[in-house]
């Protein structure tokens, strides 16, 4: 079977009056139907923008100038914005960030999520009021019929995150793109929202790519991960591999960087030292050689190609050429 989504060689630039960022330059990774992708990477790697890609939801100045979006056997980047529009929100949907500023405050949130019923569908008022009073039911917000009714400041931030779940899945989408959806969450809502998203997803066989900074998230939910460093894919495995083996030393320090009752931290929790490097200007050879550990001369010099290690994983690292 080919993977129901498949990027090669994305690139999305913003040309800015300070030189060109290249926020995602050259992404490749494919999600299977029916699995859970986890795209992983500290702030400013280029996770959301290249989730935005997928959708062509980026304005100007921002601007794909490279590489191709398979999706159901067709190129999502060279199809008309017409034809976008109907993969938007009924094959593809997207839960944002932060439910207070994607909800609309002026309307009830019953009519955010009727909405997209009555364009994609056709149904009527009532009909697409009914699906979802059910939608909501199912991600589990008490009195449904009654909340359709209820503006988005009325709700809590638990329950906003779950009426942008429903909005979300009411139309029972092929790919569900969830971007950090439990931030600014308490840990306990955070956990309930990650159970019902793995409910919801098994539910409705929805595929899901899970933009996140935790690797707590990622091994709770993911069946494999890619891990994006300055706008580039560094490393991409099935999830118990990455866990067990990391191969790039970006991956790595990640992974030793989370605190654990477990590790003897006599105080002291280990970092990545230096900082993510500006887009408009990287350095030369691999991007993350400044903070690397295992630096090499060769690595100042030459950007490394995503090649398969012993491991299993795909990395983009000198040490396994």
């Amino acid at each position: 079977m080919p993977p129901l989504l498949e990027l090669s060689g994305l690139k999305v630039y913003f040309n800015t009056q300070d030189g060109v960022v290249k926020a995602v330059d050259g992404v490749s990774y494919s999600v299977d139907a029916g699995k859970t992708l986890g795209v992983v990477g500290e702030s400013g790697c280029g996770k959301t923008v290249s989730a935005m890609a997928i959708l062509r939801l980026i304005s100007q100045p921002g601007k794909i100038v490279g590489g191709s979006i398979m999706f159901e056997g067709q190129d999502l980047t060279q199809i008309s914005e017409g034809e976008i529009r109907k993969v938007r929100g009924n094959k593809i949907s997207m839960i944002f960030q932060e439910p207070m500023t994607a909800l609309n405050p002026v309307f009830t949130i019953g009519n955010q999520i009727a909405e997209a019923v009555r364009l994609h569908r056709g149904a009527s008022k009532q009909e697409a009021y009914d699906a979802a009073i059910k939608t909501l039911e199912q991600v589990g917000i008490p009195s449904p019929a009654k909340r359709v009714h209820e503006y988005p400041h009325q709700l809590s931030g638990g329950m906003r995150q779950r009426a942008m779940i429903a909005m979300a899945l009411v139309l029972n989408p092929r790919l569900v793109i969830a971007d950090e959806p439990t931030t600014a969450l308490d840990v306990t809502i955070q956990a309930q929202i990650l159970d019902l998203m793995v409910e919801m997803k098994e539910q409705y066989d929805a595929s899901v790519i899970m933009i996140t900074h935790d690797l707590g998230v990622v091994a709770q939910t993911c069946d494999d991960v890619v891990v994006m460093y300055a706008g580039q894919v560094v490393e991409s495995a099935n999830v118990k591999t990455l866990f067990a083996e990391p191969a790039h030393p970006y991956t790595r320090g990640l992974l030793e960087s989370i605190p654990s009752r477990h590790k003897e931290s006599h105080g002291h929790l280990k970092e990545i030292k230096g900082m993510v490097p500006s887009p408009i200007d990287l350095p030369t050879g691999c991007a993350f050689h400044p903070r690397c550990p295992d630096v090499m001369d060769v690595c100042k010099e030459k950007m490394p190609t995503l090649k398969k290690c012993k491991t299993g994983a795909t990395t983009a690292c000198w040490l396994y050429e």
